[in-house]
């Protein structure tokens, strides 16, 4: 189930020798918080099975959180779940520096540098969940406790209710 690894978080997965398929889609630029439910639509899957990736600040410091497309970060839970008081988005180009990716192709895999991250703890009631595999208009398919090994991650409730 391995697949040819062309960005640098598919390099990540193959080198670890994770499991995973790489599934394309017509990338279209859609309003931020309409891309990720664009890319389910596109692939033909329930939004609940693909994640997004988020760049965040947790007392200053960068951290990832991967959660359902068609949800909201609770940055409250977010901040407690990775020992934090508060929590505020990445602006964008910094989550591409940081990153090495550009936003819309970022991947908690494989990015320039580690940080700590969390997985939505609805990931563990998938078989398996989409995540960007590191660029726009490709996401990657992998069990959410391969996902989590990968990351050295945890997972926990961080959508907002």
């Amino acid at each position: 189930m391995n697949a040819k690894a062309n960005t640098p978080g598919t390099a990540q997965l193959a080198r670890a020798k994770m499991n995973f398929l790489l599934h394309p889609y017509d990338y279209e630029a859609a309003g931020d918080d309409q891309k990720g439910v664009a890319a389910a639509h596109a692939l033909g899957q329930p939004p609940e099975r693909v994640y997004k990736t988020l760049m965040v600040e947790i007392d200053g410091r960068p951290a990832c959180a991967v959660i359902p497309v068609a949800q909201s970060l609770s940055m409250k839970k977010v901040a407690a779940c990775l020992g934090g008081k508060a929590a505020q988005m990445m602006p964008p180009d910094k989550a591409e520096r940081l990153t090495g990716y550009r936003v819309g192709g970022i991947s908690p895999f494989g990015q320039k540098r580690r940080v700590p991250t969390a997985i939505d703890a609805s990931a563990q009631n998938q078989a398996s969940i989409f995540i960007n595999a590191g660029k726009r208009g490709l996401l990657l398919e992998i069990a959410p406790d391969d996902a989590a090994r990968a990351l050295q991650a945890g997972f926990a409730a961080l959508c907002a209710e």
